[in-house]
């Protein structure tokens, strides 16, 4: 079996190397303050008074909003009947205001990654959990490989001024190990798979071209050669993606091409890349690609690689990236990439760490790219979070139940933080001793032991829910109480109100909810999801409603599109319990 390449981390760039989650120290930090604690339920909240009209759409959106849609809720045709935590028990009020939108949902804010070490996205129950689950996008070809991806090549098939190996970021020569989009191989993906698995799934691409190969490429013109590869891409796609990323990663010193061998170079390239660098070849690939587009009367949108913070004292950085992308690029990026892995770099933390970094780090990266924008004096662009996840190792929390609870923190973060899109690390990955950002387990990888093909983990099932539970505009609340517990309000354009609540708190909260502005129903419908009892904290198993997986087993419940709703009347208070370390998600009826 291949060992396989996941995104960022250190790049011995030989082919079987296992590539990590991006390389990156940053801080945990905790946030948040302690609101009065409410003394008792104060009822369902007000009718309406005004109507909320939808704020104009955020630069840092801009045309991720065009193809916006509204969500239409369903009551479910059969509900379980749930009672009620006591007036007495409320520790925490939530109150959801209708008479304002935060913002309009983008469609594309639920999206993942695939990559090329999946086998060929043929398998039909891979094919129905991503159709259930609805990413809407899925990036490929996958993280730092795209650095060394041919999609034109059959396997082993290198243009001829490819070298045969590549020199990492210490100096070490490897086998170049370059993945090919034409390779039939079982345990791979062809790029014609990947379209057709696109229609299977009613998903939309993000693709991220080769840019490495501007820098590491033999020939008289590496920069224009590279960037005929991708522009031929898109002649060959023919307008059925719309957003393309001009390479991956490239601030960081584990991509392919941050080093390379000058005396292979024709074109007299240094030998580490810089941000001005690469400001100069995006607009080289740029020209090109819209270019080609045009011949195929195609729209593309085209971004580029953005740090999502200041590394002033990280070796692993390229220091000052930003500024001098942006120096060279000016306005010609479409829009803005960006990826983040939250958490310290590969330390063992704990919940307390990891929770509070979906708040803190979603609002610091967005204020970091809009005043990298203000600083280099260009156009604000749409910001794109085309990886993210926890890079936690140690206790399995990647494939926990926090890494679940992190993930809808996360999404209401970068939605009320105004992100253009978004899309999680990843679909299916390796299994690395439960060290595996992966949704799904994956067969032709390294495969979780005891666990069946494609096995959903905990973070599936939050995401599933959130989907399901959230509408299309966000709207504020106030959480009053309690500090654990964090609330996100939506509207569907069916009407209804939504309320998704977590407690990343490690005892159970009692959560009494008001919606303002609104013309209440009679019910309000609800799924509550948190963790087993194993592995501590970090469990890898989800409840969905008291539904878990088979005994003994990891991940949740197998017929969880089945799963009715908890139903309640909301005469007497909306009220739920949040369990520790767990998450609900409800919606209220209109009248």
């Amino acid at each position: 079996m291949r060992k396989l390449i996941q995104t960022g981390a250190l790049a011995l760039m030989g082919s079987m190397l296992l590539l990590q989650a991006c390389k990156k120290d940053k801080p945990g930090s905790s946030g948040g303050g302690n609101d009065p604690a409410p003394t008792a339920d104060t009822g369902t909240g007000t009718a309406f008074t005004t109507k909320a009209t939808d704020p104009s759409t955020a630069s840092t959106v801009g045309f991720f909003m065009d193809s916006w849609q509204g969500k239409t809720f369903t009551t479910a045709t059969s509900t379980t009947l749930a009672g009620k935590p006591g007036t007495g028990d409320v520790g925490t009020v939530v109150t959801v205001d209708l008479n304002q939108v935060t913002t309009k949902v983008p469609q594309y804010m639920y999206g993942n990654n695939m990559n090329a070490y999946m086998g060929q996205l043929t398998d039909a129950t891979m094919l129905n959990h991503i159709t259930n689950l609805n990413p809407g996008i899925l990036r490929a070809p996958g993280g730092s490989l795209s650095d060394i991806y041919f999609w034109n090549a059959a396997d082993g098939k290198a243009p001829a001024d490819a070298p045969t190996q590549l020199t990492d970021y210490q100096g070490t020569v490897s086998n170049a190990g370059f993945w090919y989009g034409k390779n039939t191989g079982s345990w791979t993906c062809s790029l014609d798979n990947y379209y057709a698995m696109l229609g299977k799934t009613n998903s939309t691409a993000i693709l991220t071209v080769n840019y490495g190969y501007a820098r590491y490429g033999t020939g008289p013109n590496p920069v224009q050669t590279a960037a005929h590869l991708a522009a031929d891409w898109v002649r060959y796609d023919r307008g059925r993606t719309k957003y393309w990323e001009v390479g991956n990663e490239n601030y960081g010193n584990w991509e392919a091409g941050y080093n390379i061998d000058q005396s292979k170079n024709k074109d007299g390239q240094p030998k580490y890349l810089t941000g001005d660098l690469y400001g100069q070849h995006f607009k080289v690939f740029a020209d090109s690609m819209r270019k080609a587009a045009a011949d195929v009367g195609a729209i593309i949108e085209i971004g580029a690689v953005m740090a999502d913070a200041e590394y002033s004292t990280n070796p692993t950085i390229i220091k000052n990236w930003n500024r001098q992308v942006l120096s060279k690029a000016g306005n010609s990026p479409d829009f803005y990439i960006v990826h983040s892995y939250y958490t310290p770099y590969n330390t063992n933390a704990s919940p307390e760490i990891i929770l509070p970094t979906a708040v803190t780090e979603s609002k610091a990266i967005a204020d970091y790219i809009k005043a990298s924008a203000t600083a280099a004096g260009v156009t604000q662009k749409p910001i794109a979070l085309t990886e993210w996840n926890i890079n936690s190792i140690g206790s399995r929390q990647m494939v926990s139940n926090i890494a679940g609870l992190h993930a809808v923190m996360v999404l209401g973060e970068v939605i009320k933080n105004g992100f253009g899109m978004a899309s999680r690390w990843d679909m299916a990955n390796s299994w690395d001793a439960g060290n595996d950002h992966g949704l799904l387990n994956n067969p032709f990888a390294t495969p979780e032991p005891n666990a069946a093909p494609w096995n959903p983990r905990p973070a599936f099932f939050y995401l599933y829910y959130f989907q399901k539970y959230f509408g299309d505009r966000m709207v504020p609340t106030l959480t009053q109480g309690n500090a654990d517990v964090l609330s996100y309000g939506s509207t569907f354009n069916s009407g209804q109100a939504g309320v998704i609540l977590v407690n990343k708190g490690t005892s159970a909260q009692t959560v009494a909810v008001k919606v303002n502005n609104y013309d209440i129903g009679n019910n309000y419908y609800y799924y509550t999801l948190n963790g087993g009892a194993d592995n501590g904290s970090f469990s890898a198993q989800v409840m969905v409603n008291g539904q878990g997986p088979a005994s003994g087993g990891t991940g949740g419940p197998v017929n969880y599109t089945g799963i009715v709703p908890y139903s309640a009347a909301v005469t007497g208070g909306i009220r739920v319990t949040v369990p520790a370390y767990g998450a609900v998600f409800m919606v209220v009826a209109k009248k």
